[in-house]
């Protein structure tokens, strides 16, 4: 079988160049056609973005407009601060009151009981300071010391787990000043004496919750006991001869 071109591959070239052209056209085409189909979409896009932060602006013009208008609104607002604040400041409140029930604990057995004349709590310096006076003279001085030191808080935190400090850290912790000799009020001679420690936070802290004072002379549940003995308190001595 013969078979015969008669195409001349001139015109072979052409009709490759023309097809070729074709492709690329219609690539073109497609390609534009997206590009437009993008640039649309973006436009819209953008658009709603204008649009939708036009009425946020116009909303909250309109909303201060209306909060100039309100009466005393910096007042209103600072009453409102503050109400929101009263419960994380009433948190935050120490229980002061428990210094009584810690002054019967920490109170010796007779014979070495103490009589208080005054207690100071600083809240600066975390330091309970007291003036005493004790029949005994400087042995009860010194187990008042001992007894304080041989304390302990037992307290329940917020996760309802018990939780056990000392009182103080160390025996160094409280130190004893002003020391003299004196008559009570029945003219008997006693030791006057002011007496300083430092407390944890834990001893006077609204979150140390069915608090409870052990000592070696008694034990005392600070957050329920309601009477302390009168026997605690009385008037301060007076000096003596030899004394201050």
């Amino acid at each position: 079988m013969v078979e015969i071109n008669l195409i001349p591959d001139v015109k072979q070239e052409l009709l490759k160049a023309q097809s070729a052209r074709n492709y690329v056209i219609s690539g073109a085409l497609v390609v534009g056609i997206a590009a437009i189909v993008i640039v649309i979409v973006l436009a819209l896009v953008l658009g709603a973005q204008t649009v939708t932060s036009g009425i946020i602006d116009g909303n909250i013009t309109k909303s201060n407009k209306k909060l100039q208008n309100v009466t005393d609104l910096s007042d209103t607002l600072t009453i409102q601060n503050q109400l929101s604040k009263l419960s994380e400041m009433h948190n935050g409140k120490n229980i002061d009151s428990r210094i009584f029930p810690l002054l019967d604990a920490i109170n010796p057995s007779a014979p070495n009981n103490v009589t208080v004349s005054n207690a100071k709590i600083d809240s600066d310096t975390k330091t309970i300071t007291i003036e005493g006076q004790a029949p005994n003279l400087y042995e009860a001085a010194e187990a008042f010391k001992k007894t304080i030191v041989g304390t302990t808080i037992v307290y329940r935190n917020e996760d309802n787990s018990e939780q056990r400090i000392p009182l103080v850290k160390d025996t160094n912790d409280v130190t004893t000043s002003d020391i003299s000799v004196g008559e009570d009020a029945s003219g008997k001679k006693v030791l006057r004496f002011t007496l300083n420690f430092k407390y944890p936070d834990e001893l006077f802290a609204r979150s140390s919750r069915n608090a409870v004072i052990e000592s070696p002379a008694r034990r005392n549940v600070t957050d329920s006991y309601l009477r302390v003995p009168q026997s605690l308190f009385s008037e301060k001595a007076t000096g003596v001869e030899g004394g201050q």
